[in-house]
Order: C-alpha cells, then sequence, then structure tokens
C-alpha cells in the first residue's frame, strides 16, 4: 500500500492533471486556487508532470508576451491519468465504505436509525 504522502501525491497530480485536461490554458494560480495548494507547489506539480512526460507545455504563438501558455497531456499522460484515476477511484470508494460503517457504529451507539437521524437533522 503507497504511504500517506506518496497517495497525497498521487491525488495531487490526478487533480491537476484532470484539470490541465478540461482547460489547457489554465494558469498555475487557478491550478492551486482549485486544488487547494499554494501556487508554488502548483508550478512544481506542472513542473514534475512536464518533467515526466506527462504534459506538454506550448507558448500561444499569437501572445505577445509569451507568458501565456498552454498544456497538452501526452499519449504517456493520458494512460497515466486512467491509471490515477483507477486509483482515486478505488481509494475514494474505500474512504465511502469506512464512512459508512462510521456512521452506522455511531447510530447503533447513540440508539437510532437511520431514518430517525435524518428526521431530526442529523442534530444532536
Amino acid at each position: 500500500m503507497a504511504s500517506r504522502r506518496n497517495q497525497q501525491r498521487q491525488d495531487t497530480h490526478f487533480k491537476v492533471m484532470r484539470l490541465l485536461e478540461e482547460d489547457p490554458s489554465i494558469s498555475t494560480r487557478e491550478i492551486a486556487r482549485r486544488v487547494g495548494i499554494s501556487n508554488g507547489a502548483a508550478h512544481y506539480c506542472v513542473t514534475a508532470l512536464v518533467e515526466k512526460g506527462l504534459v506538454k507545455l506550448k507558448n500561444f504563438t499569437q501572445s505577445k508576451t509569451k507568458v501565456n501558455y498552454f498544456y497538452e497531456l501526452t499519449p504517456r499522460g493520458i494512460r497515466a491519468k486512467g491509471v490515477l484515476t483507477i486509483q482515486f477511484l478505488e481509494r475514494k470508494r474505500s474512504e465511502y465504505n469506512d464512512l459508512k460503517v462510521e456512521i452506522k457504529r455511531l447510530e447503533n451507539e447513540l440508539g437510532i436509525s437511520n431514518n430517525e437521524g435524518k428526521e431530526e437533522g442529523n442534530s444532536v
């Protein structure tokens, strides 16, 4: 099983790759905001993805400032994103199942059924 730090890195890479695929002209500032990481961490992540050959960085040819870039997932990046998607989904399903078990345990401790908690607005 992957370490917690490795899982977080994989999740971040997955989220960044998904954003780059959805909006190739997204800025690192916007990536940082949407992923919930610092701008420096977003830049570091994008750079790492480029260095691994998962993402290509291209300049807009019409850009006068040459600071506008767009990102393109490489064929290798598309495959890696698929693997990361499966791993991400498996982790989230596992977390979801663990939460269901914990909720049921807490409901049993309180002596309430699932419907009673919903009717009372889940407040205790």
